[in-house]
């Protein structure tokens, strides 16, 4: 009884010191945002009185509007588009049979270890001569930011396992019933894989909404920067207001926080790979 009670204090004390980890960079973020830049600067950790006065101040040195508007169309037109394309393929991999569909998948699966970073030059290249025959999705449009990242490996794998514990005799009875296979996707797949697709949705919207790099690559006017890159630039000036720079951050961090604590409980399911 001794023993059991010992390492179920140790659980909790090792729990407890990893939630104090995790969450004491987004407590110092909040706390930052109601101070000065001196007081962020000398580490202060208790809440200031100068939250409004760094609102007015980001809002008076950046267009905060139009580049969390920039983020929000290219976040949301990313996650519905690689909801739809990522999940066809993850169950059209997991439910027809074909040996050249094996390799394929290898081959994708294999695409997972190249580094965006690598792709980057060739896909600038590619989308400098798009702009020549088709402005509107070349260079410094949203749609060049978007058809890249559409859709990943890892999402049509998460997909396709997923798929992998989806009853198939729902399928053959909506086939039986005269649907065809769009309908049997749409009409029965979809609306029984809801889990699936909330935790696939938060993971896109996340990564999108938080991308930085290729939209740096890209984006070249200042009306089409997105919400990291405006608080990149926030933070290169000579002098840079950190008390501002928090305030933009916790700004930028409030939708995304919104939506996982909104879509939490299908985000856990979704994970575990249940299927409802």
């Amino acid at each position: 009884m001794k023993t059991n009670k010992a390492k179920l204090i140790f659980n909790y004390t090792v729990l407890s010191v990893a939630t104090i980890i995790s969450i004491f960079p987004f407590l110092w973020m909040i706390v930052s945002s109601t101070n000065k830049s001196v007081d962020v600067t000398q580490g202060r950790l208790l809440p200031g009185a100068h939250l409004i006065e760094n609102i007015k101040n980001l809002l008076h040195s950046v267009e905060l509007v139009p580049a969390l508007l920039n983020s929000a169309k290219i976040s949301i037109l990313t996650t519905i588009l690689s909801l739809i394309i990522a999940s066809l393929a993850g169950y059209g991999f997991e439910i027809y049979r074909s040996k050249a569909k094996d390799i394929v998948f290898n081959i994708l699966l294999l695409s997972m270890m190249i580094p965006f970073a690598a792709l980057m030059v060739p896909l600038f290249k590619m989308f400098g001569s798009i702009s020549q025959t088709f402005p509107m999705i070349g260079i410094d449009t949203m749609a060049a930011v978007i058809l890249p990242t559409v859709t990943t490996a890892f999402l049509i794998f998460f997909f396709r396992q997923s798929t992998k514990m989806f009853p198939k005799d729902i399928l053959e009875a909506g086939r039986i019933d005269g649907l065809s296979e769009l309908g049997v996707f749409f009409k029965i797949y979809v609306p029984t894989m809801k889990t699936t697709y909330a935790a696939a949705a938060i993971i896109t919207f996340m990564s999108s909404w938080n991308s930085y790099l290729w939209p740096l690559v890209i984006l070249q006017s200042p009306e089409n920067q997105t919400i990291p890159l405006l608080i990149s630039n926030l933070g290169s000036s000579y002098s840079p207001d950190y008390g501002v720079i928090m305030t933009a951050i916790v700004i930028a961090t409030l939708p995304v926080a919104l939506i996982f604590f909104i879509m939490q409980k299908h985000f856990v399911a979704g994970m575990m790979g249940s299927v409802k």
